[in-house]
């Protein structure tokens, strides 16, 4: 079985809205009681494991009785509060993530519900949620009918907008495709990455371009007096500005990822670690913008749905020392040599020269070359 998510715009009237926000508000409230309750607990116990693990953890209906307002809301979005919190400590103990910590009103705005005995239903531009009965949406494609609504996830956004994002599962078994066309990716910093055959993503670097006006709203904001109606217009106007970037990096993003999945039958890429370079040589503003991350994500998932295939290499590979026509590999190659020149006389484009040595090596995992 497949899962696939489709997201869509929902339009909720004023009173739909307000049990929106009652429902995201009961949720942080019971995760937030949980946790703290969990945190005694644990700093009861947290040196005797074997005492900890026999412990009675709290769920969301213990709170019904000394706070009745919490029944108003859908009790499975407190069940899935309940399942989240789970899926913190879980992480935490098997050193995936840090502590779990509470959740604030200026966190993301969400909730989960799941499908039960028909709750959740789709007809003509509406969706039918558990204590909401038919909200308005957007729907601008549609979900074919062999897939099986499991879940939703309404959120809403820091400009004020709503999304439902329907979880679905269905049959799905890729056939794997013979793979006769292989394609390198170098990352780039610039345009996001410069493949074997020497194509360049070019990415507009959306931020970039926005930051100039993003710090005249700033400044703007900051002489504003913090909590009156100036200042949360202009937060909105600063709030539109992110959400705008962040919808055109996805956009772009996903076409690129698709056309490489229509291009290639196996793409090879670095297994690089985006945070530490952010940190590490202090390219955290170019690392963001352009969203490395985001895009391999895009591209494996668009792939498997092919049967074709993504192959990671080790990030220590010297591809850029190395001359993709002899094999020598050279000893150093600062950053500011664009041009790749070998003993061989072969000369080339640093980053052209780098993806055509990533291919190679993921067509050696394939045992192809």
């Amino acid at each position: 079985m497949v899962n696939k998510v489709y997201q869509f715009r929902l339009y909720p009237t004023k009173e739909q809205e307000q049990l929106l926000a009652k429902t995201f508000g009961c949720v942080r409230f019971v995760y937030n009681k949980m946790l703290e309750e969990r945190i005694q607990i644990y700093e009861k116990f947290k040196d005797d494991k074997e005492a900890l693990k026999k412990q009675t953890f709290p769920t969301p209906a213990k709170y019904k009785k000394e706070f009745p307002w919490l029944k108003e809301v859908d009790s499975l979005a407190l069940a899935n509060a309940q399942l989240n919190l789970q899926k913190a400590f879980q992480n935490f103990f098997s050193g995936r993530a840090g502590f779990p910590k509470f959740k604030n009103r200026k966190a993301k705005q969400s909730y989960t519900t799941n499908v039960v005995n028909g709750n959740i239903q789709l007809s003509d531009g509406y969706i039918k949620l558990p204590k909401r009965k038919w909200v308005k949406f957007k729907q601008h494609r549609e979900i074919p009918a062999h897939h099986i609504i499991k879940a939703c996830t309404i959120t809403k956004t820091k400009t004020g907008k709503y999304y439902v994002s329907i979880l679905t599962e269905y049959e799905h078994q890729p056939v794997p495709k013979e793979i006769q066309t292989v394609g390198g990716l170098d990352f780039s910093m610039n345009t996001l990455y410069v493949d074997s055959e020497g194509k360049r993503a070019n990415y507009p670097r959306f931020y970039r371009q926005a930051l100039e006006k993003l710090a005249k709203e700033q400044r703007i904001l900051s002489r504003r007096k913090k909590g009156s109606n100036r200042w949360h217009k202009q937060r909105l106007k600063i709030a539109k500005l992110h959400e705008k970037m962040a919808n055109q990096r996805k956009d772009f993003l996903h076409k690129e990822s698709h056309q490489l999945a229509k291009l290639y039958d196996c793409v090879v890429i670095e297994d690089l670690n985006m945070k530490g370079m952010s940190q590490v040589l202090n390219f955290g503003k170019s690392v963001h913008d352009n969203g490395w991350g985001m895009f391999t994500t895009f591209l494996q998932y668009k792939l498997e749905e092919q049967g074709k295939k993504l192959i990671k290499i080790d990030k220590w590979f010297p591809s850029s020392k190395t001359c993709s026509c002899c094999g020598q590999v050279k000893e150093s190659l600062s950053l500011s040599e664009r041009t790749f020149r070998c003993e061989c006389g072969f000369e080339s484009d640093r980053d052209v020269n780098a993806a055509i040595n990533i291919k190679h090596e993921g067509m050696k995992r394939l045992a192809i070359a």
